[in-house]
């Protein structure tokens, strides 16, 4: 009930202040760790006439748009059971928090309709600010080790395959593997292998890249698009996913004896402490519109 009024006090306010003369559209794009967003402005709605009241146009827009942003920053999943607005509600961030990472967003110059009763800006704001953000440890928390480590090649990055309907953990029923902020990896035993308090703070601002079933198909010798192969390296470990877990289906599960080939060395255990870690999934999923 508090998530819902909440939400309801938001967009209740940016209707009555922003009626029907400006509107914000975009899309989250996670492949790209991203926003992308276009603020329109009604000229005339506003009382805003051409050519003397450009700049006026020009400056409404940058004060409304970290408002207009605003329920749909709030709105993101930051793991499998907690979205922004969630930690608004226990006190962990603050809505001027969240204007100031809007604010952090690049801009295009505005553009006027070819009517001229339109005037628009675009944004693009950076995910991975927001992500560092939220990461708070001073230093990275220990991976699981185990007793009798496996003899294993050292790799330069972690592939989790999860693009296809996968058995939630707990349910009886598959969904598609879903993004967000801070995903976690589980094994089989359900042993956590992967979250973001193992990343070095100091060096990771996003735990994950999120890639589409096209980035590990490519004709190159490796078989992955350039940017994937420069981000996990020329030998990377490749693991089909068996399961997810989570609220949100959010959480790759891998089978144990893969993770026993990340934990079993140093050096694979650093690819997460350095966040060299891709899923791959489906491309339905990868972008969402507002």
């Amino acid at each position: 009930m508090k998530h819902g009024l909440l939400y309801g006090f938001i967009f209740i306010c940016i209707g009555s202040i922003f009626g029907q003369t400006t509107n914000i559209t975009g899309t989250i794009e996670w492949r790209k760790m991203e926003i992308n967003a276009s603020v329109k402005i009604n000229l005339a709605n506003e009382g805003i006439y051409l050519p003397v009241g450009r700049i006026h146009a020009e400056e409404t827009i940058s004060d409304q748009y970290p408002h207009l942003m605003r329920p749909h920053l709030l709105s993101l999943p930051v793991d499998s059971s907690t979205t922004l607005i969630d930690l608004l509600n226990r006190g962990e961030i603050s809505l001027l928090g969240t204007d100031t990472i809007s604010l952090t967003a690049k801009k295009r110059a505005p553009a006027l309709s070819t009517d001229l009763k339109v005037m628009s800006a675009n944004y693009t704001l950076n995910l991975g600010n927001l992500s560092a953000s939220l990461i708070l440890h001073s230093r990275p928390r220990e991976t699981i080790r185990t007793l009798t480590p496996a003899p294993v090649a050292s790799y330069t990055g972690i592939i989790i395959i999860a693009y296809e309907l996968l058995p939630i953990h707990g349910r009886n029923t598959r969904a598609m593997v879903l993004p967000c902020l801070f995903p976690k990896i589980w094994d089989t035993d359900m042993n956590l292998i992967y979250e973001r308090n193992m990343v070095d703070p100091q060096t990771v601002k996003t735990i994950i890249r999120y890639v589409d079933p096209e980035s590990i198909f490519t004709q190159t010798p490796s078989g992955l698009d350039e940017d994937l192969a420069k981000f996990v390296g020329s030998n990377p470990l490749r693991i089909i996913a068996r399961g997810v877990f989570g609220l949100r289906p959010t959480d790759p599960i891998i089978d144990k004896d893969d993770a026993l080939l990340i934990i079993s060395s140093e050096r694979n255990r650093m690819l997460l402490r350095e966040g060299k870690v891709a899923i791959v999934l489906n491309r339905s999923v990868l972008t969402n519109t507002f």
